[in-house]
């Protein structure tokens, strides 16, 4: 007996002539993008290039991410870090005012060429460090990535927002190797339930 072909509809399939509609690399991977802050302008993200579009989305080491695409080693120079207390709530990683934090900023550059490939300012919650990630930040040269890597944390990362910007004033070390606009991603490192850290990344752009 024979059977007539079954034909499944094929609804998801766009009609001829329509338009396609744009893949958004992005679109998924903040969850706090309309409470970007102030002065951190929209990101048209068809106009980056990959390696842009890659350092927005990558939830890895960036350090490494950076060495493969270049071909050239990274070295993390500390520009700055100093405990603290919070002016005023920090939502992000559930703080209130008056907890102690430490803010560290970092710069990325190639270890030859001296190229500034990043600017790294990160907000920490003194209280939630353990032992080995506490003396990981007392190294001049430690990237974070690599200091969770060695202490064995286990994190993930959630993203808050990006865009583009261009900060009226910038730390000296940091004027004096890029005064343009920046590409930033802002994000927070999670561990057994608790927000670590907030990393704000800035990158060159143009």
């Amino acid at each position: 007996m024979a059977f007539a072909p079954r034909i499944h509809a094929m609804s998801a399939l766009p009609e001829a002539g329509a338009t396609p509609v744009a893949f958004d690399p992005v679109a998924d991977a903040f969850i706090a993008q309309g409470e970007r802050p102030a002065g951190l302008l929209p990101v048209d993200v068809s106009a980056l290039s990959p390696y842009q579009r890659s350092l927005l989305v990558i939830d890895g080491t960036v350090t490494r991410f950076i060495e493969a695409y270049w071909l050239e080693a990274v070295r993390v120079r500390r520009i700055a870090q100093e405990e603290l207390r919070l002016a005023a709530d920090e939502r992000w990683l559930g703080l209130v005012a008056g907890t102690p934090v430490i803010r560290r900023q970092v710069l990325l550059l190639g270890r030859d060429s001296g190229r500034l490939f990043a600017w790294a300012d990160t907000l920490l919650a003194v209280a939630r460090l353990q032992g080995g990630l506490r003396q990981g930040l007392e190294r001049a040269d430690g990237g974070l990535g690599r200091i969770l890597i060695d202490t064995g944390a286990e994190t993930r990362r959630e993203g808050l927002w990006c865009g583009c910007e261009q900060p009226r004033e910038l730390p000296a070390a940091v004027a004096g190797l890029h005064a343009g606009r920046w590409l930033v991603r802002s994000y927070r490192v999670i561990a057994q339930g608790q927000a670590l850290m907030r990393i704000t990344e800035r990158f060159p752009l143009g």
